[in-house]
């Protein structure tokens, strides 16, 4: 029996490409929430008091010392009776990489020149004025490469989606092999679309980061 066939790279082609659709929701879906969710964790540790910065930043480290899928598979438990899968894997993948994303906002915040604070200050800008209008188009600004980065490795981490049965490419890709007892040419076109979808994606990140410096 020949390592590699065509008819099967062929047969398998629908199964991933319906795969790559769930994958790709998963990413774009869940790097909207961490993008959100980051920036409103980030203001928060840095502005709000000790008692509610506290258990946020206890959570932050929860999270981002505990494995990605242990957090899937304890949420399938506890959420499968009211969500469906792909609902629960796309708010961890979300929540998992806000904790990441909070990071850097924390970063590009720190990072705005201490004088557009005493500006906006001598101005009377309200606070909230403050952070909408003066410190975060700067610190996003000064992100964005970084946001980038971590929604390309959120892409490359969605096939741990497969722990809770959700259908993603790998998975698909597996299921193939399991009726077929092929896995050579699922398993490698799912590798070679991840890889076309991923290193353009980082080749423009790095132009904007160079773009940005």
């Amino acid at each position: 029996m020949s390592w590699w066939s065509w008819d099967h790279a062929v047969a398998t082609l629908p199964l991933l490409l319906d795969g790559f659709r769930t994958t790709l929701l998963a990413t774009v879906l869940g790097t909207l929430i961490a993008v959100v969710l980051g920036l409103v964790v980030a203001i928060v540790r840095r502005s709000a008091p000790g008692i509610i910065t506290a258990p946020v930043t206890g959570a932050v480290e929860f999270i981002r010392m505990t494995p990605l899928v242990v957090q899937l598979v304890f949420a399938n438990l506890l959420l499968a009776p009211y969500f469906d899968a792909l609902t629960i894997g796309i708010w961890v993948l979300g929540i998992h990489y806000t904790t990441y994303m909070a990071e850097v906002y924390r970063a590009g915040i720190d990072s705005v020149p201490k004088g557009q604070w005493e500006a906006a200050t001598a101005l009377s800008l309200p606070h909230t004025r403050t952070w909408r209008a003066v410190i975060i188009p700067q610190a996003i600004r000064a992100t964005l490469p970084a946001l980038g980065n971590y929604a390309i490795s959120m892409f490359k981490e969605t096939p741990f989606l497969m722990v809770i049965y959700v259908a993603e490419m790998v998975n698909q890709a597996q299921n193939y092999g399991a009726a077929t007892y092929r896995y050579t040419e699922p398993i490698t076109i799912a590798g070679l679309i991840f890889l076309a979808a991923s290193y353009p994606t980082s080749v423009l990140v790095r132009r904007l980061e160079k773009r940005l410096a």
